[in-house]
């Protein structure tokens, strides 16, 4: 038998110096759904997740709380385990940087690099910011603080140390950045080496003296080792480096916050390659979680527990809203939000699979080929998988999910019984099952289950299945009513809905042009459209996809809403909004066009 290709994927390791937030939450899952993606494809994967528990921020915390640090370590380290089981993540290895495992590797790598010459003891004086744990250079502040920690006080270190030779391997970081693949996405490669370009590479101070919290270089117990070549070596001591696991699946592929990319693409390799050892495959850097445009932060006091949102919604509901966010950008999070995609997968996923096995119960049916599964857009989503446009891919999935629905809509299967469309139906449902696996895999359990199968590979999607008895569903997802505080905000943004002709006389509607019409990169049903106003051109996000094709609107004239808030919708800043009217009943948009006489830039009155 062939052996399998591997995989080895890993997250960040967390400080453990406060309860997980959002944040904590929104890159495990990615990984996770990466993870069993490629589970899916034969892959061998390794997934590796953990804490970093020798920062000095966590001595700093457990001081404030007035607890021994060893206790306060090990609390928190327990609730970043408990997540991990919450979210469902299918990680193959947890490491703690306080194990002996881990400690061994460490030394070894601070040993060898300083036999080889890589290290030597020196002295340093410069800005220490401690949430970064990071050196600063005065052109990295921002009147005077840490733009990652603006509300931390910065300190003057002044101490002897002992250094790595960074500045050794400028070239080569350079040539490896050079690489399209080896940091995505690509604005996050160039921030890289304009840095680099710009500032150099300077040695690194690598150790703290006269500390009692963290891991001893090996040969000279005065000092502990610095968190970067502590914390970023958790990547190969968690596979047993240099022997065991290490030789089946290193490299990686990382996935870390934008915050951290300086660490992970340029010491990190660094490091690797002063040790002899491979570099990553590559280091995939997402955005931030924000609340109302504020990064989530414990040292800022901006936290969102997903603890208490899984023990209110639920892991899936959690899971399918992160994994909607688009994955290289920043993103704003509400709980209005997750309530919003929590009633999405009840009205379109829940309600698709409830209607058709109760029919299927009741009428059963006939094996035919599902000539439905034509419309799956199966390689695209492969594509946006590869890419690791998750967010993507998701909405490609629940545009076949929304087919299905109308497919029992137009077909009438409630009064017609038709056995071979219900066919079509159970075996697209079992599709739809496969790929939504590594994104919600306990409600993609549940489904196969009823169907009377398991996942085991994304083969299976074209694969019939096999007639059964199939009895209904249960209810895969509750709908959520919003709260009473929620209501009455709902109700505020009715009575701002009902205007006075007073009112509407302050809204300004003028008639624009559409110059040219692109798909939103983050939506699958969305348009952004180019729009002149006569003085100006303007750019409108309007959800117009299912209704004409980009040659029907491109040239048309159209009432462009002008004087409303700009407003990002999936990452794109929307300036206006056009004038359309809805056919319910035949489920129609029609855009509102003004005779060809008027001219562009005119006011409606």
């Amino acid at each position: 038998m062939a052996r399998k290709k591997t995989f080895y994927i890993t997250t960040a390791i967390d400080y453990v110096n406060g309860k997980p937030h959002l944040g904590h939450a929104y890159e495990k899952v990615f990984a996770d759904c990466i993870a069993r993606w490629k589970r899916l494809l034969g892959f061998d994967v390794f997934f590796l997740t953990g804490t970093d528990e020798n920062a000095l921020k966590n001595v700093e915390a457990a001081k404030k709380e007035g607890i021994n640090v060893k206790d306060f370590v090990e609390r928190n380290a327990k609730l970043f385990i408990k997540l991990c089981k919450l979210l469902n993540l299918s990680n193959t290895d947890f490491i703690r940087t306080t194990e002996e495992r881990h400690k061994r590797v460490v030394q070894k790598i601070f040993n060898l690099l300083y036999k080889k010459n890589e290290i030597y003891k020196g002295y340093y004086e410069g800005i220490y910011c401690p949430g970064c744990e990071a050196f600063k250079t005065e052109k990295e502040l921002v009147n005077g603080r840490c733009p990652e920690h603006p509300n931390l006080e910065l300190k003057v270190v002044k101490e002897e140390s002992y250094f790595f030779r960074l500045s050794k391997y400028e070239k080569k970081i350079l040539e490896l950045l050079k690489k399209k693949e080896f940091v995505v996405p690509e604005d996050k490669r160039k921030e890289m080496i304009n840095r680099i370009e710009k500032e150099g590479l300077k040695d690194l101070c690598v150790s703290r003296k006269n500390v009692e919290w963290g891991i001893k270089v090996p040969f000279d117990k005065k000092y502990v080792i610095y968190v970067w070549i502590d914390a970023l070596t958790n990547y190969i001591s968690a596979l047993g480096w240099p022997k065991g696991k290490f030789k089946k699946y290193w490299p990686a592929v990382h996935v870390i916050g934008k915050d951290i990319n300086w660490f992970h693409s340029v010491i990190w390799p660094s490091i690797l390659l002063a040790s002899r050892i491979k570099v990553p495959k590559s280091i995939i850097v997402h955005g931030f979680i924000n609340i109302k445009g504020r990064k989530l932060s414990k040292s800022a006091g901006l936290a969102i527990d997903p603890i208490e949102l899984i023990e209110k919604y639920g892991t899936d509901t959690l899971r399918f809203s992160l994994l909607h966010l688009p994955f290289y950008q920043d993103s704003d999070f509400s709980e209005e939000d997750l309530v919003r995609y929590n009633n999405e997968l009840a009205d379109k996923l829940g309600n698709l699979v409830l209607r058709v096995t109760a029919l299927t119960e009741k009428y059963g049916m006939e094996k035919c080929k599902n000539s439905l599964l034509e419309k799956l857009k199966l390689k695209e989503i492969k594509d946006c998988m590869e890419r690791y446009a998750v967010d993507k891919a998701l909405n490609l999935i629940f545009d076949f999910i929304d087919d299905c629905n109308s497919y029992v809509q137009e077909n009438k299967l409630w009064q017609t019984h038709d056995k071979k469309k219900l066919y079509q139906l159970i075996d697209s449902i079992k599709a739809i099952a496969i790929l939504l696996w590594p994104f919600i895999p306990s409600a993609s359990e549940k489904i196969a289950g009823w169907l009377g199968f398991k996942i085991k590979s994304l083969s299976q999607v074209k694969k019939p299945l096999k007639i059964r008895k199939i009895k209904k569903a249960q209810i895969l997802f509750k709908k959520i009513k919003l709260e009473k505080k929620e209501k009455e905000l709902a109700k505020e943004a009715d009575k701002k809905m009902t205007v006075s002709f007073d009112e509407w006389k302050k809204l300004e509607l003028k008639v624009g042009k559409i110059i040219d019409v692109k798909d939103h990169p983050n939506a699958s049903k969305l348009y952004l459209l180019d729009i002149d106003l006569g003085n100006e051109k303007r750019t409108l996000v309007a959800g117009l996809k299912n209704y004409y094709k980009p040659e029907e609107l491109k040239g048309k004239l159209c009432i462009v809403f002008t004087n409303l808030e700009p407003k990002t919708i999936r990452g794109i800043e929307s300036k206006g909004m056009v004038l359309a009217a809805v056919n319910k009943e035949k489920d129609k948009v029609v855009l509102i066009e003004p005779e060809k006489e008027i001219e562009i830039g005119s006011r409606v009155e």
